[in-house]
């Protein structure tokens, strides 16, 4: 659309099924390539990616032309289609199902870069799920206790 400006910033949280610890470091940087090429893709801008063996962050500038939920379906789709075409783990990789979705303004695009690239740093202190929660308080999202990622047992 002509003289239509934006500037939408939204870091995406989402883990492999089961919270299994399916990301390996030997591949893990082609799969990161292949989601920024997905997102490129799509007509967004990629500004951070990283992530443990089990969940990845994305920090992303979006095209207003399309839906957080719809960006993030063909991401999820097209990187596990990749993973289980490379033959990158044992059986059928998949993510699980939903994501996380939080906005910044543009001031606070480079502590959430920072924040992205240290996250092996990070999660020394704290795990994934007690991440995810911060997360969520932080923004005020109200969630239901069973419909958050499920931990590994």
């Amino acid at each position: 659309m002509a003289n239509t400006y934006t500037q939408i910033y939204i870091q995406y949280v989402f883990a492999v099924q089961n919270r299994l610890s399916l990301i390996k470091n030997e591949w893990k940087d082609d799969l990161y390539k292949y989601m920024t090429g997905a997102i490129s893709n799509q007509g967004h801008k990629m500004f951070s990616i990283g992530g443990m063996p089990d969940h990845v962050h994305v920090l992303v500038s979006m095209n207003p032309k399309q839906a957080p939920s719809d960006l993030m379906r063909e991401v999820k789709r097209s990187s596990s289609i990749w993973v289980n075409e490379n033959k990158l783990v044992m059986g059928k990789f998949s993510w699980q199902e939903g994501f996380g979705a939080f906005s910044y303004g543009h001031s606070q695009t480079s502590r959430v870069i920072e924040y992205i690239e240290k996250q092996e740093i990070h999660h020394k202190k704290k795990t994934f799920h007690e991440e995810y929660l911060a997360l969520l308080k932080a923004f005020n999202i109200e969630y239901d206790e069973r419909y958050i990622y499920k931990k590994v047992e």
